[in-house]
């Protein structure tokens, strides 16, 4: 049992928590929630001891063996599958110390390790970490790569793969869905059912903590308030509790009635009898729990365009993919207004190469893309938060957008994603994760587009603002494409799922729940015919293993010249980026909008037109070279 109380827990000149008391029971499951910043992640330094409280008292049984996910990884040349063992620290003692005996030819000292390491499964210990490699999308080949040559998101799979490698009793993981694709966050979802020690986690994916959780824990007010039951069960208990204040109850029947108007939009498209059962369930519970959200800073919407063409996007027997290596093949798709999708698929199969050939970040291999004359993109992926300029304000990346609009305008815009007050002028260079992906929604809402392609949206996002895009999403008139592992998100702004998979877009005929059971089968099917493979002889032998390291090898070397050109593409970035800001600088000062500066102005605004045009063409070189060499390390 863990208990927590009259807990006191300062940062920064902050009170996060003041006299909080918790008391968690032996193999409870329990969701932390709560406002970014109210102290869910410092609750778990205190539990892990690396963070002193200011008051108050912790217990945690001493003999407990804590398993928690680290939210960084180091550079290391260690191989995939060897980190992930070690979060098994009990394992690698006991491996040392066989070394050790083995040197000394101590072979009663042996015999005794030898007997411990099979009392705790370690002669399994390769088939259990390959298990959650696979789990969380780790192909055969690339668990053998080091842990150096994969990106920041697969780097945290990896140690969510180690926190879940260690033998525990308190299992304590942070955001541990935000790096996962839909196969893999309903794996972890399973796994964490069956797991029989005491659960605590955070996580924003409303789905995903109501599947596992029993019991959810909201710091809100510096307190911590225990509720029985899952997500769900707590925001009806939350929204009782606020619509019994007249004035939250009337800002709850506008946007009820809101919500039913999205439910009425549907019923009256719907041509699927199950999915649009399954939606209309969704949205009616949606109805039941609005008012646990109104008193929510976000809410803001995606205007769209006035104009607009139909189709908006066609492609035409079009292969999409990458030089040398074609993913998917004979794409036939009309995006039309109104069209709303899904994009479901394993992780690799292609549904964000088909979103970048959507946007044309990516040329076609093969076939036509043809765009509508008035088509106007809101493109939502991860690494347009890296492209923010993070010298600039909220206020100054609108501003570059649209010079002529009143900053009072903007302010107010900013205001319904967050951004208020000193927060609209603060340097983009201090923002959190959740910020950023907040004002690259801003910018794309600002844009008012008719088409919006969105590549995992909420990741880094809280709870309150996932509603509010969900909201968002739902009033958008547009046409909208997504791709996300939050089922909840899909579940309630979509019309219709796109399967892709083994190089095609087909039609998924189902929802979300027929989905688990095809990916489920379809995972049975894989193994199936790699066990066969294995029985036909053709497993692994050492010959093969140094052919997989010197192909590795090879491919390194190959892709050292590219990682050349990509450094001298982000120094030209940085270039161009510094002679902008000094640009944008200029163009804020007063005295250059005077009569007598016209020529000035004119000839600034044109130097910063030519930058910009000058920074997206690198910025798009710069990550075709990424995806290449991607490509080539995952061939």
């Amino acid at each position: 049992m863990i208990k927590i109380e009259q807990l006191n827990v300062q940062l920064g000149g902050n009170n996060l928590l003041e006299s909080a008391n918790l008391t968690v029971f032996d193999a409870q499951k329990v969701a932390i929630v709560g406002a970014n910043g109210s102290g869910k992640s410092t609750l778990f330094r205190v539990l892990l001891n690396t963070l002193q409280p200011d008051g108050g008292s912790v217990y945690v049984p001493h003999s407990w063996r804590i398993g928690h996910m680290a939210q960084e990884v180091a550079e290391s040349d260690r191989l995939a599958i060897d980190y992930v063992i070690d979060g098994d620290s009990k394992l690698r003692e006991i491996e040392e110390k066989l070394l050790q005996a083995d040197r000394t030819d101590n072979h009663e000292q042996v015999a005794l390790l030898h007997a411990e390491l099979d009392a705790i499964d370690g002669y399994q210990a390769k088939v259990r970490a390959e298990r959650l490699l696979h789990g969380l999308g780790f192909s055969q080949p690339e668990i053998s790569r080091p842990v150096s040559t994969f990106s920041g998101g697969w780097r945290i799979r990896l140690n969510l793969a180690q926190a879940l490698m260690c033998p525990s009793d308190l299992l304590l993981l942070d955001e541990p869905t935000n790096h996962l694709d839909l196969d893999a966050t309903l794996w972890l979802e399973n796994w964490l059912k069956a797991y029989t020690g005491t659960l605590l986690f955070i996580s924003h994916d409303r789905d995903f903590i109501d599947n596992v959780a029993d019991n959810i824990v909201h710091i809100e007010h510096k307190s911590m308030n225990m509720y029985s039951g899952n997500y769900s069960a707590f925001e009806r208990q939350r929204a009782e509790k606020l619509a019994l204040q007249q004035q939250t109850y009337e800002k709850q029947q506008v946007r009820v009635a809101e919500i039913q108007d999205f439910v009425r939009r549907f019923k009256a498209k719907a041509s699927k009898a199950k999915q649009a059962q399954s939606r209309l369930k969704e949205l009616e519970r949606m109805e039941k729990i609005a008012p646990a959200h109104i008193d929510s800073p976000f809410y803001f919407t995606f205007p769209t365009s006035e104009k607009i063409s139909s189709p908006l996007i066609n492609l035409d027997k079009a292969t999409l993919g990458y030089p040398g290596k074609p993913i998917i093949h004979e794409a036939n798709l009309s995006i039309l207004p109104g069209t709303r999708w899904g994009l479901l698929g394993h992780n690799g199969a292609g549904k964000s190469t088909l979103i970048k050939s959507l946007t044309g970040q990516i040329s076609l291999l093969s076939g036509n893309r043809h765009c509508g004359q008035h088509l106007a993109i809101g493109y939502f992926a991860q690494h347009q938060l890296e492209a923010l300029d993070i010298h600039a304000t909220a206020l100054l990346h609108i501003q570059r957008l649209s010079p002529q609009a009143r900053e009072q305008d903007i302010r107010t815009f900013l205001g319904s994603f967050g951004f208020v007050g000193d927060q609209a002028l603060t340097p983009v260079d201090t923002f959190s994760g959740g910020q950023k992906a907040r004002l690259a929604l801003a910018i794309i809402a600002w844009q008012k587009p008719n088409l919006l392609l969105l590549d995992e949206p909420t990741n880094h996002l809280d709870l309150e603002v996932r509603h509010a895009l969900t909201m968002a999403m739902q009033t958008f008139s547009g046409a909208l494409i997504v791709v996300s592992h939050d089922r909840h998100l899909l579940k309630n702004t979509v019309d219709e799922y796109l399967l892709v998979h083994d190089g095609k877009i087909t039609e998924f005929e189902g929802d979300l729940q027929d989905y688990e059971k095809w990916s489920a089968e379809e995972n049975r099917r894989q193994e199936k015919s790699t066990t066969a493979t294995e029985a036909e002889g053709t497993v692994s032998t050492t010959e093969n293993r140094k052919e997989q390291k010197r192909q590795e090898a090879e491919k390194r070397k190959l892709v050292s010249p590219l990682r050349k050109k990509l450094e001298k593409l982000e120094k030209e970035m940085e270039v161009r980026q510094l002679k902008l800001t000094a640009l944008e600088e200029k163009l804020s000062q007063a005295d250059i909008y005077e009569a007598a500066n016209k020529a000035l102005l004119k000839s600034s605004m044109q130097e910063q037109t030519e930058l910009k045009n000058e920074l997206e063409t690198i910025e798009t070189d710069w990550f075709m070279l990424s995806e290449e060499i991607e490509a080539m390390l995952n061939s």
